[in-house]
């Protein structure tokens, strides 16, 4: 792991960094948190969700700049994102909701502006009247199929072989790890 990305900021001096699991990391600068607790990780828990929630924040910026781009000014990053959850099923609102983490009121006042958008099919269903199925309309497709072809652009960026696709992966798996044991945690306890 190269702690200079983890931490840009800091000042390594002389310090020797090598693999986790060989040898521990010596010289290299503590962070407050876990000096505090007397702990000697240099990335904790609660600083991954920070970058995460940082990164989440990049990803709607470069999300609103490709929309710029493609002359999309009606709707936002997060009606963008909305648009890439559904991608090419057709959903009720319950299992959108399943599949992203909104709040059920966010959610439908995106799913007004995409449909008043027309990026978005709501189809009442038959049985209940009250509940619809909701499925991309062909605007809604064109412009998932560009915001990922954006995105190919980013990933080429980011990746230079095959010892960054399985880092990413790892990332993935991790995080996707985290998110269920943190989300059954906040349910359920530990």
């Amino acid at each position: 792991m190269n702690h200079r990305i983890l931490y840009p900021f800091a000042d390594f001096g002389d310090a020797v960094v090598v693999q986790p699991g060989r040898e521990a990391v010596r010289n290299a600068p503590r962070h407050p948190e876990s000096d505090r607790d007397g702990d000697d990780a240099l990335v904790t828990y609660f600083e991954l969700a920070r970058v995460m929630e940082r990164a989440s924040r990049r990803f709607s910026g470069l999300l609103r700049t490709e929309l710029t781009k493609l002359g999309v000014d009606d709707i936002g990053s997060a009606q963008a994102m909305v648009l890439l959850a559904i991608g090419d099923a057709e959903l009720s609102v319950g299992e959108l909701l399943d599949r992203g983490h909104y709040v059920g009121s966010n959610v439908s006042y995106y799913l007004k502006q995409l449909a008043d958008g027309d990026y978005i099919d709501r189809i009442a269903s038959q049985r209940d009247k009250r509940s619809a199925r909701i499925r991309l309309s062909e605007k809604g497709k064109q412009l998932c199929k560009s915001l990922r072809e954006a995105a190919k652009s980013y990933e080429r960026a980011l990746s230079h072989g095959e010892q960054d696709r399985r880092n990413l992966e790892t990332a993935f798996q991790t995080l996707h790890r985290l998110e269920m044991v943190w989300g059954s945690a906040a349910r359920y306890g530990i």
